[in-house]
Order: structure tokens, then C-alpha cells, then sequence
């Protein structure tokens, strides 16, 4: 099963919110999500080692060891033509966001009102992902 991930970071001091956004116009951490996505109710019994993934991403973003932490009561599940994807969240556990690391990869931190452009899928997921940062 594939897998993508939505990385935030939230400001201890003022608990602004920024969603990390990449080059191609997406979110999803390394890919946007296939034309024709949608959110669809997780399976229970869909298994991922969220660790590995972590730390794959980590190393791509160019990132500190454990900068990224799971929120495990995040579970999204996108149903594609032949194929379900797995969507991780992870907060950046910087006090301050890692911008010039983030800009080595061609990403840039926005906040929820610059994601209008995103595809409607991927703004149902990062409207599911704020509500649940806000009430955490």
C-alpha cells in the first residue's frame, strides 16, 4: 500500500499553524495524490510502520533525527482507480519552523488560507488534519 504525508508545524508561542506545501502544487509528502482521489473511510486493518516512514522523510527534507513526530489519531485513507493510499500526519517538532531546510527541497510553509489552489482532496485532508491539531 502506498502512502503519503502531511507535515505541519504549530508555534508553541502562538500556535500558528503552517502546512508544509511542495513544489508540484501539493501537500502530500513526496507526490501529489492521483487524479480521480478520494477520502474514504480508514480500514481498520491497514498495518504501516509510521518510524520508517518518519525517518525516510526526514532524511529527504534534510532534517534532524526525531524532528518529526506521528499523530496516530490521524487516519485518512484515499481510494484511487486499482489502489488505496495510506495518509500519515506529522508535526515538526521545531520551535521554530525549518525554513531554510524545507526551501533545499523546493517546499515552503503556508498556512491553511494559501491551500486554496490544492485539489479538493487534498483540502478535505488538511481541513480533517486542522481540526484535529486545534482540538489536540
Amino acid at each position: 500500500m502506498d502512502h503519503r504525508v502531511i507535515l505541519y508545524h504549530k508555534q508553541a508561542t502562538s500556535a500558528r499553524t503552517r502546512f508544509l506545501k511542495f513544489e508540484n502544487n501539493t501537500v502530500c509528502a513526496f507526490a501529489p495524490l492521483p487524479d480521480l482521489s478520494t477520502v474514504v473511510a480508514t480500514r481498520p486493518d491497514t498495518v504501516f510502520h509510521p518510524k520508517a516512514i518518519l525517518t525516510d522523510t526526514e532524511k529527504k527534507l534534510g532534517l534532524a533525527k526525531d524532528t518529526l513526530a506521528f499523530e496516530s489519531e490521524y487516519r485518512q485513507t484515499v481510494q484511487v482507480p486499482g489502489e488505496d493510499i495510506d495518509i500519515l500526519l506529522a508535526s515538526i517538532t521545531t520551535t521554530d519552523p525549518p525554513f531554510v531546510e524545507v526551501e533545499s527541497s523546493n517546499a515552503q510553509f503556508i498556512d491553511l488560507t494559501q491551500a486554496r489552489g490544492l485539489p479538493d482532496v487534498e483540502l478535505e485532508l488538511l481541513r480533517s488534519a486542522y481540526e484535529l491539531i486545534l482540538g489536540g
